[in-house]
């Protein structure tokens, strides 16, 4: 029996829920083990006998290799497709994962835990997926497919939370790496309900189409464009910094470390609310204005979380709060882009974007481990966090919400 066909033309199986559904899984799966990184920083460090800067470096070159790969592995996704790029990026991942268990020094964990899982993750990670979204769903469908797979993300942070924890405590540290290794070979089996690559078509019918030279050197002059790259840098510092250090953060305050796993699950668990809300909301408001908030109403939860004295209620709280805001801006971002430039290249475009974001990751992360060795607190950090949430949150009001205007095709 021939398959029914779907809203897209194509057979049932690349129907828009199965695409969303698939999408949604890859998202979960590839998202998980690197939010779990935070739990490994004190065995690892205790291990080797590093200070809390050695691995904390490492996982900032992580999250500066994933933002300077994310470009490429666009290009390549938006030239040859996506599913190639899914799969290729998941092995490195993986093979990163297993390999940091032999690294005993810090150069081979920088390697290892930074440089090659970095760059898996750059080819595998939820924003390829996303990407496949808004060539693959229809235009109607494009922001709740962005809620939803931004979601996902948290979805695999929720479950590999305890999960990471658990596989800790049970089987130790390099184990537990093997085996989050290998829940990463689900992914190539579902790739393909991602494939295919966007159509070398023009926005409308009296533009020539674009090389990727050209569409970069379009969005790099375009000053709306500059401000929303600058305003993501400060999405990373914050987010990044949370996710490694707020585990280290709880213990230090007296807190019982295993918190620091229900908090970066808690985490996850309100991010898939405030994803899909972000999802939904950029259809239906100003997205400049939607940032601007998120930025804003992340300030004020980290200076209230430093002034209320530290106690579990107070870390469950926050966590719930930041959740809400903790991936709610790449809806809204990834949407600009598309508003601004369309979905031809938008792997690419959004890829560097993403590299501002990952510039700021690195740096909250590095900037955490090395002030935490010299101060002995991580005080100074959460304030460079708040400050940069209200320049954030001005740097994107004055951003212009409409397409590029572009030279129609000269008359023959």
């Amino acid at each position: 029996m021939s398959a029914s066909p779907s809203p897209l033309g194509q057979p049932a199986v690349r129907s828009v829920p199965f695409i969303i559904a698939t999408g949604c899984i890859i998202a979960a799966v590839t998202f998980g083990p690197r939010s779990t990184m935070g739990f490994f920083l004190t065995p690892i460090s205790t291990e080797n006998g590093w200070g809390r800067e050695v691995f904390a470096l490492a996982v900032a070159i992580q999250n500066l290799m994933w933002g300077v790969g994310q470009p490429f592995a666009g290009m390549i996704a938006d030239k040859y497709g996506t599913a190639r790029v899914l799969t290729a990026g998941t092995v490195f991942y993986a093979l990163g994962l297993v390999l940091m268990t032999e690294a005993s020094d810090p150069v081979t964990m920088q390697l290892t835990a930074g440089v090659l899982v970095g760059l898996g993750i750059a080819g595998s990670a939820f924003l390829m997926v996303l990407a496949a979204f808004a060539r693959l769903l229809p235009e109607k469908m494009r922001t709740i497919g962005y809620g939803f797979g931004t979601a996902a993300g948290s979805v695999g942070q929720f479950i590999f939370a305890p999960l990471g924890q658990g596989f800790l405590q049970a089987y130790g540290w390099q184990t537990a790496l093997v085996i989050m290794a290998a829940t990463l070979m689900v992914v190539p089996l579902l790739a393909f309900s991602l494939r295919g690559k966007p159509e070398a078509a023009p926005i409308t019918a009296d533009e020539k189409d674009q090389s990727i030279p050209e569409a970069l050197r379009e969005a790099f002059r375009h000053r709306s464009y500059q401000l929303l790259v600058t305003g993501f840098f400060v999405c990373g510092f914050q987010v990044a910094f949370i996710t490694v250090h707020l585990p280290a953060h709880i213990d230090d305050v007296g807190i019982p470390a295993f918190y620091g796993g229900y908090a970066i699950g808690l985490i996850g668990a309100f991010n898939i609310l405030g994803s899909i809300a972000s999802g939904v909301l950029t259809g239906r408001m100003r997205k400049r204005f939607l940032l601007a908030y998120i930025y804003l109403a992340r300030a004020v939860v980290i200076v209230a979380f430093l002034l209320v004295p530290p106690s579990i209620p107070s870390v469950l709280i926050f966590s719930a709060a930041i959740g809400l805001l903790w991936l709610s801006t790449i809806p809204p971002t990834q949407q600009l882009v598309a508003v601004m430039f369309g979905t031809r290249y938008l792997a690419t475009l959004f890829g560097f974007v993403f590299f501002s974001h990952q510039a700021g990751s690195f740096l909250g992360i590095w900037l955490g481990g090395y002030l935490y060795d010299r101060t002995g607190s991580y005080d100074s950090v959460w304030w460079i966090a708040v400050v940069l949430g209200v320049m954030a949150a001005i740097i994107h009001l004055p951003i212009v919400e409409k397409q590029v205007a572009r030279p129609a095709i000269a008359a023959s």
